[in-house]
């Protein structure tokens, strides 16, 4: 895909990666801070820049049902184009300063992942999509070597970007902010019609989807809102589109908000179980995040923090009963 528009009654080109649709003039930069119009073309400042490369348990992303106890080389850059006040790494997020010093090529990126032994690249840490030009190139590369890509995402990518994906991304975890739109204009300034878009365009071009939710008490976790989360994600993404509940641990702007209780979130999972959704996990807490048998209810894979102590998964179906297991296993 073309990454801009070039919009010619006002000699501005328009940022066509999310949907903020950014329209800026010579030398301008758009509000991820990162892309900037430079002699009417659109330059991604942060190509090959990494601000942070690490080899992460895949479970981490959060990612579950895509190659258990495996790693992924994870990597993101400085730049977002959301602006929440709870980012756990605000420290690169609301950083524009670009490190040039730090330059690794999608190729060696790649050779980098096979090298430390990860079966994915997770491109992470920061709002990926502000990155695209710079993750694809390294995904295609990586797809030809046989790696997974996986994007972990707050899901306000343009609809040609989704489109785009389809030809090299495998997975990707988007969050689900909040369910009312208010707030994400106001607090994170993103929308929420543009999240539930990309999720629908997401499922229906086949990329393997998993939902998060960071659950902020007195924000996000009226029951009402978790009924009606859990219910677009069973009737619209499908029952087997696990979702993970976060804890919230005060972090940025919020450190005075208290951490989310587990039982707040053993009380949203009751509300997410009520709805139909066959996996629900629980995150940022010291409880099992195991995989059950939606028919049977064999264990099938047994989590311990980010380890993986079990997998009883016989070819991607369950042992006991041989249902197919959604996921992506091989």
């Amino acid at each position: 895909m073309n990454y801009y528009k070039n919009l010619k009654k006002s000699n501005k080109i328009m940022c066509r990666l999310c949907q903020h649709f950014c329209q800026l003039k010579e030398e301008q930069v758009g509000i991820c801070g990162v892309n900037k119009n430079e002699n009417g073309a659109l330059k991604t400042l942060v190509y090959g820049h990494p601000s942070a490369l690490n080899l992460d348990p895949v479970e981490k992303k959060p990612m579950y049902h895509l190659l258990p106890g495996t790693s992924a080389l994870s990597l993101g850059t400085v730049g977002c184009n959301f602006k929440c006040p709870f980012c756990q790494n605000w420290q690169i997020s609301q950083e524009h300063l670009v490190d040039t010093s730090v330059d690794i090529s999608p190729q060696k990126m790649v050779d980098l992942a096979i090298e430390n032994g990860a079966a994915s690249i997770a491109y992470t840490y920061n709002e990926p999509t502000i990155f695209y030009p710079y993750a694809k190139d390294i995904g295609v590369i990586a797809r030809e070597r046989d790696l997974k890509n996986i994007f972990v995402t707050n899901g306000f990518e343009s609809e040609e970007v989704v489109k785009d994906m389809a030809s090299w991304l495998d997975a990707a975890n988007v969050d689900l902010k909040s369910w009312d739109d208010a707030y994400y204009k106001k607090v994170l300034k993103g929308g929420l019609e543009a999240v539930k878009e990309t999720l629908r365009n997401m499922v229906k071009e086949g990329i393997w989807v998993e939902v998060t939710t960071l659950l902020i008490e007195g924000e996000n976790d009226s029951d009402a809102d978790l009924k009606a989360m859990a219910v677009f994600i069973a009737d619209e993404l499908g029952t087997h589109v696990p979702w993970h509940l976060s804890a919230f641990h005060p972090d940025y702007k919020m450190q005075d908000h208290e951490s989310t209780k587990l039982g707040t979130l053993e009380r949203a999972k009751k509300i997410a179980l009520e709805a139909g959704l066959e996996y629900v996990y629980l995150g940022n807490v010291p409880v099992h995040g195991d995989t059950y048998c939606p028919d049977c209810h064999a264990l099938l894979i047994d989590r311990t923090g980010y380890s993986v102590t079990q997998n009883n998964l016989v070819d991607g179906h369950c042992p006991k009963c041989n249902r197919a297991i959604e996921g992506v296993w091989k």
